[in-house]
C-alpha cells in the first residue's frame, strides 16, 4: 500500500476544524501544531472505501459536537435547541445514522431525543470526529442505514517510561448568545498505568438573531469523568465513569424545554494486541433521567389544563467483542435499553398518561469482514452481517380513558391487547472495491444490503402524541406494533485524484428503501378521533394525526471535497453536496431533507498565526413533504472569518466573527417555532439562524 502526503492549512473549511483523511496512526498532532496549520492530510489511496473525516481541532465555541458535521461532504446537523444537534448524512437522520460516542452508542434518554448521542460528547472535550464516508462497513456498527459516525473525547496516553503528566484547558465565550465555556482534562500515567480527570461547565443565554431573540435558547451544562487504565504487557484495561448534568435549557422547535437531563455513563474496555492478532472487548452502561416541561422556560398555555411535565427514563447497556487477524476482522454485539416516560399536569393531580411503559429494543448482531488485498491494483472489502432485534412494551392507561373517553379506551384496549412482542431478524452484507489506476489516482466502487427495526416510539406510540425523537414537525403521531424492517439498497462509485498540491474526492450515490418507516395521514379511526375531541374541548384546531408506516423511499445525490494548496502557507477548499430525498410509492418529498449546499474557504496559516474566510451556500428548499405539511425555505449565504495566534508552545488564542454580515437566514434542518408569546418569531414559523457573533477561545496544553 503506496501512501501520499500533501501538507494542509489549518483553516480547512474556515472554521479552524482540521480534516485528515484516513489518518494513520502516527499522523496525530497535538493542538499547538495543527493550529500552526502543520497538520497533514494523508490520503490512503488504496484503501478509499475506509477513509473518514476526522474533525481533532476547533476554535469555536459552539457546545454542540454535531455543529461540525456541517464541514464533512455529505452530512449536516439537524438542530432543535443548541444543545440537541442530530446527526443528518446523505438526506437520513437519528436512527439511521449509527452515531458512537467513545465507540459506545447512547440510546437517548427521552422520546424527543433532546439529549441526541452528541450530546454527549461536548466539544470542549473532543478529540475527533469521524464521519465515515459513503456506505459504512458491517463492523461500522449495528445498524447503519444511513451511515456511522464517530466522536472520541480526549482520554489520555500511557508514557513510554517515567511519568508523564499531559492535559488541556480551555476558556471561551460567544457573543451571540452570551455563552461561555471552562473546561479541563488532565492524565497522569507511567508506562503501566494512566488516571484520566475531566469537568466542564458551559451556559448560555436566548440568542440573538438580526430581528429580536431567539427564545428559548438559554442552557446550561456540567460534566465530569474519571478514568483509570493499566497496561499489563500485550493486555490494556481501561475503566471510565461520566456524570453528565443539563440544567434547564431551550428546545424552541419541540413542544417542551429540557427541565434536567442527569445520566451516568459507565464503560470498560480490555485489549489484547500482538503483531497479527488485536482483541477488543467492551462492556458499556447508561443510566439517564430526563424532565422536561412546556411552561417553565417558555410561557405556558393560556388554558392551565393543557400544561404537561414528562418525566422519562433511559437505561442502556451492551457489550461487544472484536478480532482482528489476517485480513478477518469477526465480532459480536449487543445494545439493549429500556425505556419509561410519563406525562402530567401540575396543575391538575389527577390527570396522567403513561406514554411508554417498560419499552424495550434489545439488539443483538454478528457479522465477519474481509479485506483483500490482490496482486496488482486491485483490493476489496466484503462483509456480513446478521441482527436479531427484539421489542417488547409493558401495558399503558392515561386519564382519558380511565375517563371512559371512548376513542382514549380503544386505543389503549387495542394496545394492551395486543402481541407487543416483536422480533426481527435483518440481514446485512457489504461489498466494495477499489482500482488504483496510477498512483494519484483510484476509483472505488461499493454496494450493499442494509436494515433497520423500528425505533421504540415508531412501534409503541398508542396515543397521538409528538414524541417522536426529534421530528419537530409539530405533528401528532401514532405508532405501529407491526411495522416491518427497512431495508435499503445502495451503490456507490466514486473516485480520488491527488497532484500538485490538489485532492479531489466526487461520490455519486443511489440508495432504494423497501419499507422507509414514515409518517402517513390517517382521516378514520380513534386516533383520528381522540385528537378531534380534544380539539373540542380544549378550543384548538390541532391537524389529524399520522401514523407510522412502512413506505417506499428512494435517497440520490452527489458530494465532493476537494482541497488546493496553492502557496507555502495558502489553501482554498470547498464541499458541495447534492441529496435528494422521495417518497418511490406517492409522489411526495421526505421529510427534513437538507437543502443543496456548498462550502468555499480561504486560510492562511503559519507557524505562529492564521486566518481563514468561509462563504457557506445554501439553495432553497421546495422540494418539502406535503405529508408533514413541510414549509419552504429560502436559500442564504453566510460568511465566516477566524484566525488564531499561538502566544507560545503550550497557549494559543483563537478569535472570529459568525455571519458576519448579520444575515437573517433560516436553516431548513433548524425546525419551526413551537414557542408562544415570542413577538419576534410567530409560532410555526421557520427558526431563524443566529445573527453576527463574535467569538474567542483560550487554549493551554501541557
Amino acid at each position: 500500500m503506496r501512501v501520499y502526503k500533501s501538507a494542509m492549512a489549518c483553516a480547512l473549511f474556515g472554521s479552524s476544524v482540521q480534516l485528515a483523511v484516513a489518518a494513520a496512526p502516527d499522523t496525530a498532532t497535538n493542538g499547538v501544531e495543527a493550529a500552526a496549520g502543520t497538520i497533514e492530510e494523508v490520503i490512503v489511496i488504496a484503501d478509499t472505501q475506509t477513509r473518514k473525516f476526522e474533525l481533532a481541532e476547533h476554535l469555536d465555541v459552539d457546545p454542540d459536537s454535531a455543529a461540525l458535521l456541517r464541514d464533512a461532504a455529505g452530512a449536516a446537523v439537524v438542530r432543535n435547541g443548541p444543545l440537541t444537534g442530530i446527526a443528518h448524512y446523505r438526506g437520513m437522520s437519528r436512527f439511521r445514522v449509527n452515531t458512537q460516542v467513545n465507540g459506545v452508542v447512547i440510546s437517548s434518554g427521552g422520546p424527543n431525543w433532546m439529549d441526541p448521542p452528541l450530546s454527549y460528547a461536548p466539544a470542549a472535550h473532543l478529540e475527533s470526529l469521524e464521519v465515515v464516508r459513503g456506505i459504512a462497513s458491517v463492523s461500522a456498527g449495528q445498524e447503519t442505514i444511513g451511515g456511522a459516525i464517530k466522536a472520541n473525547t480526549w482520554r489520555g496516553e500511557f508514557a513510554d517510561d517515567g511519568v508523564l503528566v499531559r492535559g488541556r484547558m480551555r476558556a471561551g465565550h460567544n457573543s451571540a448568545d452570551d455563552s461561555q465555556v471552562w473546561s479541563a482534562t488532565t492524565s497522569i500515567a507511567s508506562d503501566t498505568n494512566l488516571l484520566l480527570l475531566s469537568g466542564i461547565t458551559e451556559e448560555g443565554h436566548d440568542a440573538q438573531f438580526p430581528g429580536g431573540d431567539i427564545l428559548p435558547t438559554r442552557y446550561e451544562r456540567d460534566r465530569f469523568d474519571v478514568g483509570y487504565g493499566q497496561r499489563l504487557g500485550e493486555h490494556t484495561l481501561r475503566f471510565d465513569y461520566g456524570r453528565s448534568e443539563t440544567g434547564r435549557s431551550g428546545t424552541p422547535a419541540l413542544p417542551m424545554d429540557i427541565g434536567y437531563i442527569d445520566a451516568d455513563l459507565y464503560r470498560g474496555s480490555w485489549q489484547f494486541e500482538t503483531d497479527r492478532v488485536r482483541l477488543k472487548a467492551m462492556v458499556h452502561a447508561s443510566d439517564i433521567a430526563h424532565g422536561m416541561t412546556n411552561y417553565d422556560l417558555r410561557p405556558g398555555p393560556a388554558n392551565p389544563g393543557m400544561w404537561r411535565r414528562n418525566i422519562a427514563t433511559g437505561e442502556n447497556l451492551g457489550f461487544a467483542v472484536t478480532a482482528q487477524f489476517d485480513g478477518w476482522t469477526v465480532g459480536l454485539d449487543r445494545h439493549e435499553e429500556e425505556h419509561q416516560s410519563d406525562i402530567d399536569n401540575p396543575n391538575n393531580p389527577m390527570f396522567f398518561v403513561s406514554a411508554f411503559n417498560d419499552a424495550t429494543r434489545d439488539v443483538i448482531g454478528v457479522f465477519v469482514e474481509r479485506n483483500l488485498m490482490f496482486d496488482g491494483p486491485w483490493q476489496a472489502e466484503l462483509g456480513l452481517r446478521f441482527n436479531r432485534v427484539s421489542m417488547d412494551s409493558g401495558r399503558v392507561n392515561a386519564t382519558p380513558a380511565m375517563m371512559g373517553m371512548m376513542a382514549a379506551v380503544m386505543l389503549r384496549d387495542g394496545f394492551n391487547s395486543a402481541d407487543r412482542s416483536q422480533q426481527d431478524d435483518n440481514l446485512d452484507w457489504v461489498a466494495k472495491v477499489t482500482y488504483v489506476q496510477r498512483e494519484n489516482l483510484a476509483w472505488s466502487a461499493g454496494i450493499s444490503r442494509k436494515s433497520r427495526s423500528a425505533a421504540y416510539q415508531e412501534r409503541y406510540l398508542w396515543l397521538p402524541l409528538q414524541a417522536t425523537a426529534g421530528l419537530a414537525d409539530g405533528r401528532t403521531y401514532l405508532g405501529n406494533i407491526d411495522l416491518e424492517p427497512e431495508v435499503a439498497h445502495e451503490i456507490e462509485l466514486g473516485l480520488d485524484w491527488v497532484g500538485e498540491g490538489l485532492t479531489f474526492s466526487p461520490r455519486v450515490f443511489y440508495k432504494e428503501v423497501d419499507d422507509y418507516i414514515s409518517g402517513v395521514s390517517i382521516d378514520s379511526g380513534p386516533g383520528v378521533s381522540f385528537v378531534q375531541m380534544m380539539n373540542m374541548m380544549n378550543g384548538t384546531s390541532n391537524a389529524l394525526p399520522l401514523q407510522f408506516e412502512n413506505v417506499d423511499a428512494v435517497f440520490y445525490g452527489f458530494d465532493v471535497d476537494w482541497n488546493y494548496r496553492f502557496a507555502d502557507h495558502w489553501s482554498l477548499s470547498g464541499v458541495l453536496n447534492l441529496v435528494r430525498g422521495e417518497r418511490d410509492d406517492v409522489d411526495d418529498d421526505l421529510y427534513r431533507v437538507v437543502p443543496n449546499n456548498a462550502v468555499l474557504a480561504l486560510g492562511y496559516a503559519t507557524e505562529r498565526w492564521g486566518a481563514s474566510a468561509s462563504m457557506r451556500w445554501f439553495d432553497d428548499q421546495d422540494r418539502v413533504s406535503a405529508e408533514n405539511g413541510e414549509l419552504v425555505t429560502s436559500g442564504y449565504e453566510v460568511l465566516d472569518v477566524d484566525g488564531f495566534v499561538n502566544i507560545n508552545d503550550r497557549l494559543r488564542l483563537g478569535f472570529g466573527i459568525k455571519n458576519l454580515t448579520d444575515e437573517e437566514y433560516a436553516d431548513h434542518l433548524g425546525g419551526i417555532n413551537r414557542v408562544r408569546g415570542n413577538n419576534d418569531i410567530g409560532l410555526g414559523q421557520r427558526l431563524p439562524g443566529y445573527g453576527r457573533s463574535a467569538f474567542a477561545s483560550l487554549d493551554y496544553r501541557w
